[in-house]
């Protein structure tokens, strides 16, 4: 099987389980997601749904949390780690919104990768689910499942948002990215799959399987 048919397969399986994945952080408008995206970093979804509504409670407007002082951010996204770094970017960058653009998330790579804390995963999040732009966000979990999967060899994420750029169609790249993340954490898990567990796994790469001969 050629890459092209894997990946072809690999979308067809991924639809079949996840034909609309949702986006699994809680968020109300592009505002929200941004924070939400931002606070996700070296954290889990669950975590940061578990925190995103106290934050969001106290100010869910860069114009609200602009005027909110950063130990007050600090001390609710506490538990979502690297909080004083995490706290300082929320409100600097709501204050830049509010500067510049009008209170609005800008809907373009340029203007989100300028913002504090937003690197191009987070633009790329937020121009393919607040925006409808096609995007391919690639995070360690896609990462690792690409090269697993063998569609890419990329040695970052970033050669491996090209890769998966240049296999799959740019009209279901913004659906594809959230099934590769469900589909991982369901069934290709870092420990619960080396690549020969899991339906994908084995239905691609059956000699991964095959038991090795006993040297004599």
């Amino acid at each position: 099987m050629t890459k092209a048919q894997r990946a072809a397969r690999i979308a067809e399986v991924l639809d079949k389980h996840y034909p609309a994945p949702p986006i699994p952080l809680d968020h109300r408008d592009a505002y929200t997601l941004l924070i939400a995206v931002l606070l996700s970093a070296q954290c889990t979804d669950v975590r940061v749904n578990q925190v995103t509504p106290a934050l969001f409670k106290l100010a869910s407007t860069p114009q609200e949390m602009m005027r909110v002082p950063v130990e007050k951010i600090q001390a609710i996204i506490r538990r979502c780690g690297l909080s004083p770094r995490k706290s300082a970017a929320i409100s600097e960058l709501s204050k830049i919104l509010v500067e510049k653009h009008g209170g609005q998330v800008p809907a373009s790579f340029q203007d989100l990768e300028a913002l504090p804390g937003v690197g191009h995963k987070t633009a790329s999040v937020l121009m393919a689910q607040a925006f409808g732009v096609p995007a391919f966000p690639v995070d360690t979990h896609i990462h690792r499942l690409a090269q697993r999967w063998k569609l890419t060899s990329g040695k970052n994420v970033e050669e491996t948002e090209r890769d998966l750029k240049a296999l799959f169609p740019r009209e279901i790249w913004n659906k594809l990215h959230l099934q590769i993340i469900f589909y991982g954490r369901e069934f290709c898990t870092a420990r619960g799959c080396n690549g020969t567990v899991c339906p994908l796994c084995r239905e691609l790469f059956p000699d991964r399987r095959k038991p090795v001969a006993n040297r004599k």
